[in-house]
């Protein structure tokens, strides 16, 4: 037996076994009577009792004409009678009968003379209630017109997922004639959609009975097969009357076009996403490198698997740069990224690393016109067209790039580069709504760059002024051992106005000086150098500190809204004394060996700038050996921690074996001064030697 109950059957043979019956003629309730020549009833099935409402031992015997037929229609069924046995042509039709119970029922009837081996003649008949049969009737056309119009793709597999039933709209999606259908499973007709997942449930459905409504599955089809198709496919188990199962219907709806709309609403989604996430990740600070990298980061995996942000080299230097139609590009590298793609990466230009591009490259093209250039397909022979040679061009064929896409970075109306995307993992093409997203990603990015670039242009030309008005020492000057550091802030925030100088006065002595003009700039280092040359002026009148503050305050006053602090300190070997005056600065730090060091209790004074107040010189012991420290507050404030705590860590730091002042510097720099600190340090270390 097959799962179904049916009967083996070996190709075109006979069919072996038993076979389970079919619930139809149960659903008719078709009644069987045999009658003799006379009409007389010799044969009463139980359906005839049923529809009838006589009972065998009432029935037979009996003329027919008389229980069966209503009155008057009993002579036109007797001449019918008649003409069947006397021609033997069957007959068939439909009359009211009365019941026994005295209702009448309009019954189906069919007729035909029976002939047994010893020559008599009988009649059969097999009646049904014409409503039931009508009603089948209709609901079998229904169905039929139903399943031959309907524009759902509609099945019937067996117990062994073979195909029995095919209709029209699943001929047209699967692109099969319907005969070609029957007898192959799904495997065979469509290898091309997830045959595993259909098959799986639908022995599941045949297994429980439960439905699968609305399961999801994408393939292709004979009907279409160069592009992916998005089907709904519903599964029922089917029975007869007895519960045999035999069975699957098949039901599948194209849902093609809301899947692609479902896919372009989550990649509209998706690219808007990456743009609210570029707004918050792109240009998180003024480093032109940092910036460039940000931008790759963001177009990898989302946009592209490799991203190169490439500049203008003229660009970088702070200059405009127009390109002519045979004028090679030299752009500098500022950021790659990959994702998955070590040959692609390394067939990119290192960030840093100036590279002429030939007129017709590509990236050279696309600075030119300052418009994308994209090739969704890229051949063979396209790739000498990205790459900037041609062993560049080997590695991207090896790595299996197949769609490239240059968009221009523009900020104010100047081309400043572009940025470079190619694919090799993710199959698709760039498109249309890609080069728009890119467009986005290089517009919002441009502006950051830019801003990046000035801001560095401008804090170079500080810094470059800032350390053009720091001194040069040497190491040993009069009585003392000197050692300094200038430390820059870091990137998020301009150059300052701190500044140390040793300035050799007559006699052997020296003054040591360190200072902090407020604000940052360009500003703050002209301020700070007019300040310098005004303390190297006056430091050589051998001035009391107090009065050469004193002056340095009127001249401040004169600098337009310019406050700064200063320590200045003149030492004398011969005295073994340093005479300090203090205006508003932290104050030094005296370490001297066997004892711990200290913070030299000085008056604070008031900045340089304010004016009124007068200044007073200390005089402290420094002995041979004897160690000053001053610095500005950049080395020791932070945001988070308190001004107390962080010079107990200077003491800490400053404690211990002696060690020379070259390392000091380092330790208190790494140790102290944090890299998003947004203030600039200096630091002078002096140590007291024997005098000559």
């Amino acid at each position: 037996m097959s799962a179904a109950g049916s009967p083996e059957s070996q190709g075109d043979g006979p069919v072996r076994g038993s076979a389970r019956p079919s619930g139809l003629l149960d659903v008719l309730r078709v009644a069987s009577v045999v009658l003799d020549s006379e009409g007389r009833i010799v044969l009463w099935s139980p359906q005839a009792e049923e529809l009838f409402g006589y009972e065998a031992r009432e029935a037979l015997g009996q003329y027919a004409a008389r229980i069966m037929v209503h009155e008057q229609h009993v002579d036109l069924v007797v001449k019918l009678f008649a003409d069947v046995m006397g021609t033997g042509q069957s007959w068939a039709g439909a009359f009211p009968i009365r019941r026994k119970d005295g209702g009448t029922r309009l019954v189906e009837f069919r007729n035909m003379r029976l002939l047994d081996d010893q020559g008599d003649v009988y009649a059969l008949g097999l009646c049904a209630d014409q409503g039931t049969v009508h009603r089948l009737e209709r609901e079998v056309a229904l169905s039929t017109r139903m399943i031959a119009q309907s524009p759902t793709g509609l099945a019937v597999l067996d117990t062994e997922l073979r195909y029995v039933s095919v209709n029209a709209a699943l001929e047209e999606i699967n692109g099969v004639p319907a005969e070609e259908h029957l007898g192959r499973t799904p495997r065979e007709v469509v290898p091309r959609m997830d045959v595993d997942a259909l098959e799986g449930a639908t022995r599941r459905v045949l297994e429980t009975g439960t439905p699968v409504v609305d399961q999801s599955t994408i393939g292709r089809t004979a009907a279409d097969p160069h592009q992916d198709h998005a089907w709904s496919i519903s599964l029922y188990r089917l029975e007869n009357a007895f519960g045999t199962v035999l069975g699957v219907a098949v039901s599948i709806v194209d849902v093609t076009e809301q899947y692609r709309a479902g896919i372009e609403a989550e990649a509209a989604r998706r690219r808007l996403a990456l743009i609210a996430d570029a707004s918050g990740r792109i240009g998180t600070t003024l480093d032109l490198d940092r910036t460039a990298r940000e931008l790759a980061d963001v177009a990898v995996p989302e946009l592209a698997d490799i991203a190169a942000v490439d500049l203008l080299d003229a660009v970088v230097q702070g200059r405009r740069t127009s390109l002519g139609p045979a004028e090679a590009a030299v752009i500098r590298a500022l950021a790659v990224q990959g994702y998955d793609s070590a040959e692609a990466l390394e067939a990119a230009d290192p960030p840093g690393q100036v590279a002429r591009y030939a007129p017709d490259r590509l990236v050279t093209r696309c600075v030119r016109t300052a418009s994308p250039v994209m090739l969704p397909e890229v051949k063979d022979e396209d790739l000498d067209l990205i790459a900037r040679s041609s062993e560049a061009a080997e590695l991207l064929g090896r790595a299996g790039v197949h769609s490239y896409l240059a968009v221009p970075l523009i900020a104010r109306g100047e081309v400043l580069g572009a940025l470079d995307l190619k694919r090799t993992r993710n199959p698709l093409p760039f498109s249309e709504d890609d080069l728009m997203l890119a467009r986005e990603l290089a517009a919002r990015a441009a502006v950051q760059i830019d801003n990046a670039r000035w801001y560095q242009s401008a804090r170079e030309t500080a810094l470059t002024l800032q350390r053009s008005l720091l001194p040069s020492h040497p190491p040993v000057t009069g009585g003392l051992e000197v050692a300094s550091r200038y430390q820059p802030a870091g990137a998020t925030s301009e150059v300052g106005g701190d500044w140390f100088d040793v300035i050799p006065l007559d006699g052997g002595k020296t003054a040591l000086v360190v200072g902090d003009v407020m604000g940052s700039g360009i500003p703050a280092a002209a301020a700070m150098g007019r300040l310098r040359t005004a303390t190297n002026t006056l430091a050589s009148l051998d001035l009391d500190p107090n009065v050469l503050l004193e002056h340095l305050d009127k001249i401040t006053a004169g600098l337009e809204q310019t406050i700064a602090t200063c320590v200045y300190a003149v030492h004398d070997p011969h005295l073994r004394q340093c005479r300090i005056a203090n205006a508003g600065h932290l104050p030094p730090v005296r370490v001297r060996p066997g004892r711990p060091p200290e913070l030299l209790d000085l008056p604070t004074g008031v900045p340089l700038g304010v004016g009124g107040v007068a200044f007073s010189t200390t005089t402290v012991d420094l002995e041979p050996g004897d160690r000053l420290v001053l610095y500005t507050d950049g080395l020791v404030e932070t945001r988070r921690d308190s001004l107390d705590d962080r010079l107990d860590t200077l003491l800490s730091l400053l404690d211990g074996p002696d060690r020379p002042l070259e390392d000091v510097c380092d330790l208190l720099l790494r140790t102290l001064h944090e890299p998003d600190n947004f203030d600039d340090v200096a630091l002078l270390i002096a140590r007291a030697t024997a005098p000559d």
